[in-house]
Order: C-alpha cells, then structure tokens, then sequence
C-alpha cells in the first residue's frame, strides 16, 4: 500500500467522522422539541420504548448520543432503569440505518433514476445547497437543514476516499490474509470491539467495514464477528458516561452492555455451532455492503426479539451487579446533570422543569409569609428561610446551567426558552427575598407586640388579598406558558399600585388625626413596600411568558405599548380596580 494511499485512508475517514458528527449534530437540533415531547410520552410498555428508542436513533443516527441522553435523564429521575430498557433495545435497531444509507454508495446502473440513488452522482450538489444555506440563511432550522445536507455529503465523500484508499489491498495477499484471521471469531469480536471503542460510534465502525468490503476481500465469515464486536464497542460510550451518576444511571450502562454481550454470546455460539454441523458455504464469500447492513440489521433484531420479553431479567440483574446501598448524606447535589447538555432540547426541558419547580416554591413561600402578618408562627418563619435558600441555589444552578448551554448551536424556539428562563429566574429569587422580608416584619410585630387599627386592618387585607390573586395568576401563566392569563397580570400589578398608593396615603391621614402611632407606621411601610414590590416581580414574570410566544424579548417596548394601546388592558385594569377598592 503506497504513502498516498495511507494519508487517502486517514484522510477519507477523517471525513467520514467529521460528516457523520455534523449530520447527526444537525438531525438532532431539527428533532429538538419532539425528542422532548416523545420522551415526555414515555410509558413503561415495553413495546412503545421500543419503537421510541427505535425512532429516536433513526431520526438523529446516533446510539452514542442516545445512550448518553439515556444515562443523564436516569440519573436525573425523568427514566426510570424499567423505561430505559426499552429505549436501549429500540436504539440498537435504530443505529443501524446508517448501514443501509451507506449502501447506497454501491448502487450503479445505466438507467438515470435508478444511478441518481448513488450518493456520489447526487452529493456534490447537497454539499453546494448546504453551505449555501448555512451561508446566507439566518433562520436556525434552514441552517441546520444546511448542515445536514453538507454533513451527509462530506460523510459520502470520506466513505469514497477510503473505498479508493483500500482497492489496491484487493491484490495484497498479506492483507487477505489478516482478514482470513479474522474468521477466528474471537479474534473478530476483540477487534471489532476495539474499533469501535475509540472511535466510539458503532455506526462509524460498519461504515468503516463496508469501505474495506469493497475491495471484494471481506468474507461473510469474518465479517460476522467483527459486526459482533462493534456492538459491544458502543457500549464504551454509555461505560464512559456512567462515571460520577448515582446508581441507578449506572445500571443503564450495565443493562446496555449485557444486551449487547448476552446477544453476541448467543448469537456467535449458534452461529458457529451451526457452520461446524452444515460447513455454511457463504462464509468463504465476499460480502458486499449490503450484507454487512442485513447482518448488523439481523443481529440487533434477533437479540431484541430474544431480550425484550427479559426486561426484568436484565432489570434484576442490573440490581445485582450494583446493589442498592446506604449512602452519606451528601452536603451539596447537582439539581442538574451536566450530561444533558450533549442534547440541548433535553437540557433546556430539565431547566424548565426546574425553574416551573422554582415558581411553585416563590408562590408557596410568599403565601406562607403573608399568612405569618396576623399570625406569627415560629416554625413557618423557618420554612421559608429554608425555601429561600433552596430558591438561592436553584437560581445558581440554573443560570450557571444555561451559560454552558450558550457555546451550543441551539434552535431559535430553544434561544427563546432559554431567554423566559433566564428572565424568570432571577424574579423568583427575588420574590423569596420578599418572602424573607414579610417574615422578619411578621416577626416584629409580634415580638414588639405591635398591631395595625381596624381601618389599617381593613385596607391591607383587601391588599393581601389582591397580592394573593396575582400569585394564583402568575404561577399557573408560569407553570402552564397560558398567554392570556399571562396578559392579566400587568392590569392587577397597576391596580395594586394603586391600592399601596392609597394605603400609605390613608394611613398619613391616620397619624396626622391621631388615630394611628408612628411604630406600626414604620412596619406597615416595609410591608407596603415588599407587596408592591411583589407585583412588580409577578409581571415581570408575565411579561417573560409573552413575550416568549411573540418572539421577542422586549420588556419596556410591550409595557408601553399595552398600557396606551390595549382596550383588553384597559377593560381588566377597570374590573381589578372595582374588584378591590377601598
């Protein structure tokens, strides 16, 4: 084999990688929201995780990437080990459609339709379209479409490079000869597994495979190990992610490796056993790029057909090599796993989650504060210094979360999520500061033994309650993404302002009169002040939610706008400012 040939291998397979990570990079961004909505849908029906982890794979052709996904979303309590299972299986079968595109490169004829399957009369042409998209579109998704488009052309001109780079080896005895050793099928399986370990893509590894099938000197026999092999090698990835996960993620890897191992076992000792009793005679012959796509197909399968119905067996077992066991209280946890990150949609859900737990919390701890103004118990008082600081590290984890996010190409629908968390987030922490305040004020006044006058009383009741509605309000706008309740928020935020503006007015008119001491006038002004400054936060919270579904992150542009603009605005300030008047 000449030197130009050796840099033609290495360069072509650099290609090959380097396409097939683009490709699969992109088809990923394009899938974004219905991965997440698939797995959202997931059930315990062995059958239905399946066909997800099936389509899920097909649809971003990469079992590395699923895998992965697979062990953050277990680790982080979205899966369980049961659902994973499935999931596992159905990628299995998933990956190798990559195979059969890769066959296409072997399709030749002189009809014209028939040679325009042929990726390389047809990849010229997705590579110029491609990077003409990713070149002058600004939309994301057109981008991505781009992306795709090149990265499957640059995939298909690695796979030419290295099918011309291995020809001459046809004629090499020396390398017919290695490849006869392969037929020992243990030697098969280790190098099959080794290959696919570093370049950790089993899809990457059979493409490999039917390049050097090309050169007409792979036989059936040696390819069948190997083809074995190169699916234990992809649980490498899945063994790598494992590291630093609780127990549960790690028994993902333990399931996906004795799928794979139990399957080659089975399958390789039937085989064998088989070709010693009938001397199969298609093992000396050269397999094509075809049947390496049936065999790696049959194979994946055959073994799901033989596991699925022992989900629980691998379940158990999962549970025997990694018992559960007592563990320290750890002082500090991880809300989120870092592994999500590799798909962002997912990563960019778990945030959601997170910070729609989050406004569950503020809303909890803010009702709980105000309760303590009539009625001062020492042991709420704690529960919401504790909440805070649960808010407090939510708040951390979240914001430091996104920023890993921002060096990925996301979607412009993920852009935009990531811009509604980060708005909110920080309102929320906000509004258990508030909390905190109420509480200490609370707190005064029942130490010192203050209280308000019946008018006093009267007023900032009707206040509570108008601070307690525009809790309700914003919570399940937040929580629900309901733009028209969202929209209701700013119209009660200005008729609380109102209502503060008069209770202060009101209560000057009280001390100038006699009627009310300057003591509780210093207490009622930090209370008047947190509430107002409450609503504030409320709408800024509702204000992320629209503007979410407009597209646009704009705050002072819209609260100017609908304040002038809006009759709907107008009609809901008049009713709130009825609702509550004092």
């Amino acid at each position: 084999m000449k030197f130009t040939d050796v840099i033609a291998l290495f360069g072509g397979l650099a290609f090959f990688l380097y396409g097939m990570d683009v490709l699969s990079s992109g088809l990923e961004r394009m899938a974004g929201g219905k991965l997440e909505r698939a797995l959202k849908a997931i059930t315990s029906n062995r059958l239905r995780c399946l066909l997800l982890g099936l389509g899920i794979t097909a649809a971003i052709q990469s079992s590395s990437a699923v895998t992965v996904m697979l062990v953050g979303l277990v680790n982080s309590g979205i899966m369980t080990l049961r659902q994973s299972i499935g999931v596992i299986m159905g990628s299995n079968i998933g990956t190798t459609m990559t195979a059969w595109i890769l066959t296409l490169a072997g399709v030749e004829s002189d009809n014209f339709w028939i040679s325009l399957l042929n990726p390389e009369n047809f990849s010229l042409i997705f590579a110029f379209i491609g990077v003409v998209m990713i070149m002058v579109c600004k939309d994301t998704k057109k981008k991505d479409i781009g992306n795709i488009l090149a990265g499957f052309a640059v995939l298909m001109y690695g796979m030419k490079l290295m099918s011309n780079a291995v020809e001459p080896l046809s004629n090499s005895e020396g390398f017919t000869n290695l490849l006869l050793a392969f037929k020992n099928p243990i030697l098969g399986v280790l190098v099959g597994l080794f290959i696919t370990a570093v370049i950790q893509s089993s899809s990457a590894s059979v493409g490999i495979l039917q390049a050097l099938a090309m050169t007409g000197v792979v036989s059936y026999g040696a390819a069948i190990p190997i083809i074995m092999g190169q699916n234990i090698g992809t649980c490498v990835t899945a063994l790598i992610s494992s590291f630093g996960v609780g127990r549960n993620a790690k028994k993902v890897a333990v399931v996906h490796i004795a799928f794979n191992v139990i399957g080659t076992i089975v399958c390789l000792s039937a085989y064998c056993i088989l070709d010693a009793i009938f001397d199969f005679a298609f093992a000396d012959l050269s397999v094509d790029q075809v049947g390496i796509a049936i065999i790696h197909t049959s194979f994946n399968v055959f073994t799901t057909a033989l596991l699925l119905p022992f989900s629980s067996t691998l379940e158990n077992f999962a549970n025997k090599i990694l018992p559960e066991v007592p563990e320290k209280k750890k002082t500090s946890s991880k809300l989120l796993d870092r592994r999500l990150l590799a798909t962002p949609s997912i990563a960019i859900s778990e945030c959601d989650n997170l910070a729609t737990n989050m406004a569950t919390i503020a809303m909890k701890t803010l009702r709980r504060s105000i309760s303590l103004i009539h009625n001062y118990d020492k042991k709420i008082a704690d529960k919401i210094v504790s909440s805070e600081d649960t808010l407090d590290k939510y708040e951390d984890e979240l914001g430091t979360y996104l920023v890993q996010l921002s060096p990925e190409k996301l979607s412009d629908s993920d852009s935009l999520r990531v811009s509604k968390i980060l708005h909110a987030i920080g309102d929320f922490e906000r509004l258990g500061d508030h909390a905190v305040n109420l509480m200490k004020a609370a707190q005064e006044m029942h130490d010192k033994g203050i209280s308000f006058s019946p008018a006093g009383q009267k007023e900032l009741a009707i206040l509570i309650d108008a601070i307690s509605e525009i809790l309700d309000i914003t919570e399940e706008a937040y929580t629900k993404s309901d733009v028209r309740l969202a929209m209701r928020v700013e119209p009660l935020e200005q008729t609380i302002d109102v209502l503060v503006m008069t209770v202060k007015d009101n209560h000057v008119k009280r001390l100038q009169s006699g009627e009310c001491s300057i003591l509780p006038g210093f207490v009622l002004s930090d209370i008047l002040n947190n509430l107002e400054r409450i609503s504030d936060h409320c709408s800024n919270i509702a204000v992320a939610v629209i503007e979410l579904a407009h597209h646009s992150f704009d705050t002072h542009k819209y609260l100017s706008g609908i304040r002038s603009e809006n009759q709907e605005y107008r009609d809901a300030f008049d009713a709130f400012s009825a609702k509550y008047q004092i």
